[in-house]
């Protein structure tokens, strides 16, 4: 059997990290209608580490099983056919989706068309269909730095593309200043450069680290921008909206102190600062409103008629695309020690957000 390896980070305590090596099913084992893939690169960013973050309060856990009280975190990437007991899937053929930290992944493969795939696996079948489909990109590769800005990117972007959505479908609470938290953060600057779009004349201001606030600056993708430990510069003259992917108590607790009853409301879509709060705590204090993008698919889906939400984020997408390319920089890692090194650094949010990471489990 060939060997395989999972990256493993304790459920309760984030700094707990392990590897497990793996035996991996030859052609001959798998059933009917399973697909090994053998994962070749994945992007990783602080939007994984609110995958682990809120593993067991949105089921990101459940994804990718491991041993008790240890999870897999998801990650968006690259993966080939390794071996296969489904006629339309060849060796060698290459796909996108959701995969977790290892080195494979067995999936059944279910509504093969020749665009792709989903993965009919039992323990998936309750959770959100949008993790569930990968791409066919068929044998042979495309422009790598193409690829990498899909990896690191076009998913996060969705979930901006759904948080502006469900913002603008709210009229933005009648905001005349939405201040957004993590700024630096991928899916935070996609959600400031859709709203700076839909929403001329409200004032845009991102929170983020002060090492951080030149590079957030530069991106042109907010009005303002404002270290955590300058909240207080803040001008809470005019309704506000905070939309917050940090997920801190205590920076929230501030805004509101500030605010008043000038926060007209305050919208959860991350929480990269884990430290800030308890494994089981609500998030917002149990008072925000926490946005969750598989749902508002669905919903947004049914009210716009086929094919209409998908057009939309398409051309959002090709728009923002171009500001990306402007600034940033793309490093490549290998092996288990480059791969443990990243998710640390990201994990205690040292690392550049001009730089997007790919990381590969393989030597």
């Amino acid at each position: 059997m060939p060997s395989g390896l999972d990256f493993l980070v304790a459920q309760e305590d984030l700094r707990r990290t392990r590897f497990a090596q793996t035996k991996e099913p030859e052609t001959s084992e798998l059933r009917s209608g399973e697909v090994l893939l053998q994962i070749d690169t994945f992007g990783f960013s602080a939007n994984n580490i609110t995958y682990a973050t809120l593993g067991e309060a949105m089921s990101y856990w459940q994804f990718f099983p491991a041993p008790e009280g240890w999870g897999r975190v998801p990650v968006w990437g690259y993966a080939a056919v390794a071996a296969s007991a489904h006629d339309e899937l060849e060796v060698g053929e290459r796909v996108f989706g959701y995969l977790p930290m290892s080195t494979h992944l067995v999936v059944i493969a279910d509504r093969v068309s020749t665009g792709g795939f989903v993965d009919a696996a039992p323990h998936r079948a309750d959770l959100p269909p949008v993790y569930q489909r990968y791409t066919r990109l068929g044998m042979g590769s495309r422009d790598p730095r193409s690829e990498n800005l899909e990896a690191l990117w076009r998913p996060l972007f969705m979930t901006s593309f759904g948080a502006a959505d469900f913002l603008a479908d709210r009229s933005v609470s009648g905001a005349e200043r939405i201040v957004v938290s993590s700024a630096s953060s991928k899916t935070a600057m996609g959600i400031a450069f859709l709203l700076a779009r839909g929403h001329h004349g409200i004032g845009l201001v991102g929170l983020t680290s002060p090492r951080h606030v030149p590079f957030t600056e530069r991106t042109g993708y907010y009005d303002r921008v404002i270290p955590y430990d300058g909240l207080h510069e803040l001008s809470a003259d005019v309704p506000l909206l905070f939309v917050d992917l940090a997920g801190d108590g205590r920076l929230l607790s501030e805004l509101r102190r500030l605010a008043g009853d000038r926060l007209r409301r305050n919208v959860v879509v991350g929480a990269t600062h884990w430290q800030e709060r308890a494994v089981s705590a609500a998030l917002g204090g149990g008072e925000a409103e926490l946005f969750f993008l598989p749902p508002w698919m669905e919903k947004r889906r049914g009210e716009l008629g086929r094919g209409e939400f998908a057009r939309r984020y398409n051309e959002a997408w090709g728009a923002f695309l171009p500001t990306v390319e402007r600034w940033m920089q793309i490093q490549q890692h290998s092996g288990r020690d480059d791969v443990e090194a990243v998710y640390r650094r990201t994990l205690d949010g040292d690392v550049d957000p001009a730089v997007g990471q790919m990381l590969s489990l393989r030597d």
